[in-house]
């Protein structure tokens, strides 16, 4: 069995994928941007949220709830690369991809 510290090693060394991504109805073509450090965590935690009907965007959740869960796709927009420099801000550095992507996706039909 691994020590506390040896599992606390592993999941430092794993690597996340950070980026921007959109929550998309395919019914209505809404969509929601939001950017993460760790993607997957994030969507994942949209996605509970909206199963259990609590989720902070009501909009969103109430095309959820009509048109279910199948009728939403996850989609990454861009990905940003770790860096080599250390006191990098990347959550500054997301919102500022997202920002840039909002602005040249130019969505209109946005949650």
């Amino acid at each position: 069995m691994k020590t506390k510290k040896e599992l606390k090693d592993e999941y430092k060394q794993m690597e996340f994928h950070m980026g921007v991504f959109q929550i998309k109805c395919t019914v209505n073509e809404k969509c929601l941007i939001d950017n993460g450090v760790d993607m997957e965590s994030k969507w994942n935690r949209h996605k509970m949220e909206l199963k259990f009907g609590n989720h902070r965007n009501k909009d969103l959740q109430k095309d959820w709830n009509q048109y279910g869960e199948d009728k939403f796709v996850f989609e990454v927009l861009s990905e940003l690369k770790k860096s080599d420099e250390e006191n990098l801000n990347y959550n500054k550095e997301l919102k500022t991809l997202q920002d840039l992507i909002i602005e040249e996706l130019k969505i209109k039909n946005a949650y």
